[in-house]
């Protein structure tokens, strides 16, 4: 089946690049890019358009850092640093999803909510309990999020919310066995070495390996998150590797926040081929720093963007954009170098994602389609036109849920939930 979008198409194909289309044609085929045209070619003249107007046809947001569970305590204890905020709020909130009732409710609110905002495409943390894992894949797939989701590992230090180290291991054989969902896969999560014993990270390790599974975790978000670490694991020189010693440090592995990783962590990255995902609105709201951006882009470490919920306090994905390009100017007043412009942001929010999940680069052709068409007809009339570039920006900063008009998800026109309920 063709179908056939219209409308100002804008999009990211590489860092640092944008190209936009003033009412251009988006050719589908089953859901299936076969190209972009300024001109309807004329193969096509007797198919049915679907006329957007004036409004933007952009691809989607791709979250590669959330936690689930922590949907309920988004704006919550913000005033304290991460360890601590970990014991007052995090690992009490991730208990209470024992009830699967409670599960089902806040997932479902999450799912929609997701989709909502544009994000179709996720790497997430759950709680510990299986059971609610899998409702939250249920709820996500249901909604039309596409992506990864992890059952989390944690048999230490981890308060109320913490495990056995048997019974993590052997939870999570029993959700692995019961992943069948199209569209949302499962991924290895050791919420981070502090709390995860030795014995969790290699029996977690030798999964990875024997069912080719990949990996999720946090790496030097935090000062004293390192020093525990390096308590923890003196035989190791550096964070990173508590997870290499374990076979959990291999290519595709999401490591969140890296924001105090050196040069030689960084080279251990791009040489392993493990990604970081940048959560500037956690590390602000935290205080945990600002991350070196640039700096793993340069050395050749693939870089996207988390909204970290509830450390970040925004699910939007729009919004995290914004936030990296202002902890960039931070980081520049501080230490110099270039911040951030709006398309590099965008692209790591949404091309390097869809990237991640073997999407494309940009609209790409050969790719099921993922994207969002934004309607900024209600945002303040400007005093002059504006180019496609600078709606495009102003739409960055300033979207909100109803000014996303329509969302497709692997090639699929999503139905729009109410308030995302």
């Amino acid at each position: 089946m063709t179908t056939i979008l219209r409308g100002n198409i804008i999009h990211a194909p590489a860092f640092g690049t944008l190209e936009t289309i003033p009412r251009g044609y988006l050719v589908l085929e089953d859901g299936i890019i076969q190209g972009v045209f300024p001109d309807l070619p004329e193969r096509y003249g007797g198919c049915p358009v679907e006329d957007c107007g004036q409004a933007l046809i952009m691809p989607s947001f791709a979250d590669l850092h959330l936690h689930a569970p922590q949907y309920p305590m988004l704006g919550m204890g913000m005033d304290l640093p991460l360890l601590d905020w970990l014991d007052t709020y995090t690992f009490r909130t991730e208990a209470r999803f024992e009830d699967t009732d409670y599960a089902r409710r806040v997932y479902r609110q999450l799912a929609r909510e997701l989709i909502a905002w544009g994000t179709t495409r996720v790497a997430m943390f759950s709680s510990r309990h299986t059971d609610a894992t899998l409702i939250l894949m249920e709820e996500l797939e249901n909604a039309g999020v596409t992506g990864y989701v992890g059952k989390v590992n944690m048999d230490r230090s981890s308060g109320p919310a913490q495990e056995g180290t048997e019974e993590s291991v052997r939870e999570t054989l029993r959700w692995l066995e019961n992943c069948h969902f199209a569209h949302i896969k499962p991924i290895l999560t050791p919420r981070f070495t502090p709390s995860c014993s030795d014995g969790l990270l290699e029996a977690l390790g030798k999964l990875a390996a024997e069912r080719n599974l990949p990996v999720q975790s946090h790496l030097s978000e935090n000062t004293g998150e390192i020093t525990w670490v390096r308590e923890l694991h003196p035989d190791c020189g550096q964070y990173w590797e508590t997870y290499d010693k374990y076979g959990l440090w291999k290519p595709g592995t999401l490591m969140a926040h890296c924001v105090y990783s050196d040069r030689r962590e960084q080279e251990a990255m791009a040489g392993s081929g493990v990604w970081a995902v940048h959560c500037a609105a956690s590390n602000l709201n935290l205080c945990s720093g600002t991350a070196p951006v640039r700096e793993l882009i340069a050395r050749g470490v693939h870089v996207a963007l988390g909204s970290d919920i509830a450390g970040g306090d925004q699910l939007a994905m729009s919004r995290a954009a914004v936030m990296a390009i202002r902890a960039s100017k931070i980081r520049r007043m501080e230490a110099g170098g270039d911040f951030l412009t709006v398309p590099e942001a965008y692209y790591l929010g949404s091309t390097a994602g869809h990237l991640y999940f073997g999407g494309g680069a940009g609209f790409e052709i050969g790719h099921k389609l993922h994207a969002i068409v934004v309607d900024d007809s209600s945002l303040p009339e400007p005093a002059r036109e504006l180019t496609l570039a600078e709606r495009f920006e102003r739409s960055i900063y300033l979207m909100e849920k109803e000014h996303i008009r329509a969302v497709y998800s692997e090639g699929r026109l999503l139905p729009r939930p109410a308030d995302g309920r």
